[in-house]
């Protein structure tokens, strides 16, 4: 475990900013969004355009699944290609920027809820890479992984996100990556371009709305909301990112949504910006 002093040496590299950092979650979709300038990646380009540039990017991703909680900590995370299937030029991208081993530390003094393992062999996984790369194009950034540990439910996702509020205080952009609706075994190729099934449409309405009116409670308690949640859930590894974002939202902050379409008839591509 980190001790203080240590924290104090690591919290001290990056200075207190006046406003903070927002937040994001972010439907990331098809791998393919990683190579294509179509709607979705256009508009994670422009988001980048329009917020502070980071001092570092955390991401949270459905694709880093494990028992207990891990964060990169190498000093270049190698580019990960966690998919089968697609052409050749995807499998090409090499996308290099750099890590930062003192801020990986840093975040793993911050979270008290669990102690953080300091990985040195995942790197970014496509939930990361392929929408990070479109947001800052020159790698110049340091950009993280933190883990998603499946023991865990969403209710202590939720609560582990809200300590890493110093690092939005120290211009982190911290990025939820996976999709609110996820359901792959019922997608359908005649939808693949857009378009949901009523149940995915439904539960994604709900979704919004619930996250919109800041009632958190029962997104945290999904399987309490009928048996669409559960068509919309089948696993949980792609909604998990979004308790991330909505854990780290203040009262007075305001959220606002994009990249808002259904596509493949079971899967959203619904985005959340907090502040």
């Amino acid at each position: 475990m980190t001790n203080l002093s240590q924290f104090k040496t690591f919290t001290s590299g990056l200075p207190i900013q006046e406003n903070l950092m927002p937040v994001l979650f972010v439907g990331h979709g098809s791998p393919m969004n990683g190579i294509e300038g179509n709607e979705f990646s256009n508009k994670w380009a422009s988001m980048a355009q329009n917020m502070p540039v980071p001092t570092a990017v955390l991401v949270v991703s459905a694709h880093w699944f494990t028992k207990g909680t891990h964060i990169t900590a190498m000093d270049f995370p190698k580019t990960i290609h966690d998919f089968g299937g697609f052409p050749q030029a995807l499998f090409d991208v090499v996308y290099p920027a750099p890590g930062n081993p003192e801020l990986a530390a840093e975040t793993a003094g911050l979270i008290q809820h669990t102690q953080v393992g300091l990985d040195h062999d995942w790197g970014l996984d496509h939930g990361a890479w392929t929408v990070v790369r479109h947001m800052y194009p020159e790698a110049n950034i340091p950009v993280l992984q933190l883990s998603i540990d499946y023991t865990k439910d969403a209710r202590y996702h939720y609560e582990l996100a809200r300590e890493l509020q110093l690092l939005r205080k120290k211009g982190v952009l911290i990025l939820g990556s996976g999709n609110m609706v996820h359901n792959l075994r019922m997608m359908s190729w005649e939808m693949i371009n857009g378009g949901g099934y009523d149940w995915a449409l439904q539960m994604n309405d709900k979704f919004k709305s619930l996250i919109l009116n800041n009632e958190h409670n029962p997104l945290m308690n999904y399987q309490s909301l009928g048996k669409e949640a559960m068509l919309a859930i089948p696993t949980p590894e792609h909604y998990l990112p979004l308790m991330y974002t909505l854990g780290l939202k203040n009262d007075n902050e305001e959220v606002s949504l994009f990249n808002d379409k259904a596509v493949g008839g079971s899967l959203t591509m619904t985005s959340v910006k907090v502040g």
